[in-house]
This record gives structure tokens, C-alpha cells and sequence, in this order.
């Protein structure tokens, strides 16, 4: 494999109650192309800081960010939409659905400003709520679905042009278990056809279908596991329960 993203000396800090808080304090993190990496930790230990500034939707303190052989931090907002648009699938843990489009309309519209014609990213959609089980919804408002619906339409929004890297916050947080095993299905499929997967989670049945979990706390990655096989043991669940502890 060779490597699609990496982080050096990766630093955050916010100034919240006239207090400086460092959210990151130092990540260095390489991710190979084709890879699936899950990353948890408690809460509030920078994961998701950490997939914001690897999306380009926040600006690190300091640090380096490479996407693809080339430095990345220092582009511009413009610059980076185009890099989103493109090659990265980014999955908010609050959806981010756009209230007043149809859930159809929430899913091509990535796909329309990549320049994909209106029926190419209408087959797109029309493939992934198949696979996704919401093609009920797809003339339905956000608003009036259930928020488990919700979350797969955002994941079919961020996979509908194919991206190098799918960056996903929390992505089976408000799903069931069978809704869960679904969407790890495509999530899978995706990571099998080439699609690097980097996933935030406390679910360790989800982090155990990982190739590998990095684990963080107070704005470090203090140890990383490399996963064998897919198949979660009930040791290796164990094992990974005790990340969030």
C-alpha cells in the first residue's frame, strides 16, 4: 500500500473562558490508500477535532497535513471544498442534512457540483438508497424521517462520488443493530473496492471490523492494534472496550 494522508506534529487549540484548551497536542498519523481506520477514545480526547482538521473543516494550530503526496494545511477554504468535492467523503456526526431538499436532492447535489450529470448522480443515488434501504424516502424532506434514516442519508451523500477517503463521525451512532451491521456492509464494500475508511466510534463491534483502531487520549494517539481478520472476538471486544474506559 502506499500512503494517502498524514499528519505531523498535529496541534489544536481553542480559547474558550479566556483559557486556552489543546484539543490536539502533537498527532502524527499515516494512512495507507485502501486502508480502514476506526479511531476511538472518551469523550472529549480530540477524535473528532482530529477528522475535522483531516477534512478540512477546521485550521490546525500548527502541524502538517499531506493528502495524496501533497501539504494541505495551508489551503484556502475554496481549495479545500474542491479537495471534498473531489476525493474526500466527509459524514457529519450531526448529518448536516439540508432542511428545505428532498432527501434525493441532499445526495445528487455532491455529485452535481463534482460535474456528474443530473442522471449519473441520479443513478448513483438511486444505488446507494437501494443498498441503503431508503429508497422510500428519497422524495421526503429530511425533517420527516427518523433521525436512523437520517444518518443513512448521509452516508449515501458522502459516498455518492466515490471518494479516495471517507471520513465518518460516529456513522452508526443512532442505528439499531441490524441498521448497524447494514451500514457497516457498505461501509465495507466501499473500504474492498478501494475507498480508504478513517471512522470515529465508541462502538467496539464497529471499530473490531477495522484493519486497524488508534486509540487517543487528551489529544494523543497513545496506541494503535492491527486487527486480524474481521470476525470480533469476544477477547478482542474486551480489548476494546477498555479504550474507552
Amino acid at each position: 500500500m502506499t500512503e494517502l494522508m498524514r499528519t505531523v506534529a498535529l496541534t489544536k487549540r481553542y480559547h474558550a473562558n479566556d483559557e486556552e484548551v489543546a484539543a490536539l497536542r502533537g498527532v502524527d498519523l499515516a494512512v495507507e490508500r485502501g486502508e480502514f481506520v476506526a479511531i476511538m477514545g472518551p469523550s472529549g480526547c480530540g477524535k473528532s477535532t482530529l477528522l475535522h482538521l483531516l477534512g478540512g473543516l477546521d485550521i490546525p494550530t500548527s502541524g502538517e497535513i499531506h493528502f495524496d503526496g501533497r501539504r494541505v494545511d495551508g489551503l484556502g477554504e475554496a481549495a479545500w471544498a474542491v479537495l471534498r468535492r473531489r476525493q474526500i467523503g466527509y459524514m457529519f456526526q450531526s448529518f448536516n442534512l439540508i432542511a428545505n431538499l428532498s432527501v434525493a436532492d441532499n445526495i445528487e447535489l455532491p455529485a452535481l457540483m463534482a460535474g456528474h450529470s443530473s442522471r449519473e448522480a441520479r443513478r448513483r443515488r438511486e444505488l446507494l438508497t437501494r443498498q441503503l434501504g431508503i429508497e422510500a424516502q428519497a422524495v421526503m424532506p429530511p425533517g420527516r424521517i427518523s433521525g436512523g434514516q437520517q444518518q443513512r442519508v448521509a452516508l449515501a451523500r458522502a459516498l455518492i462520488n466515490e471518494p479516495a477517503l471517507l471520513i465518518a463521525d460516529e456513522p452508526t451512532g443512532n442505528l439499531d443493530s441490524h441498521s448497524t451491521r447494514d451500514v457497516l456492509g457498505i461501509l465495507r464494500g466501499a473500504n474492498e473496492r478501494g475507498q480508504t475508511v478513517v471512522l470515529v466510534t465508541h462502538d467496539p463491534n464497529v471499530a473490531s471490523r477495522a484493519d486497524r483502531v488508534l486509540r487517543m487520549r487528551d489529544g494523543l494517539i497513545v496506541g494503535e492494534s492491527r486487527l486480524e481478520g474481521r470476525t470480533p472476538s469476544s477477547d478482542l471486544l474486551q480489548a476494546l472496550v477498555t479504550v474507552e474506559d
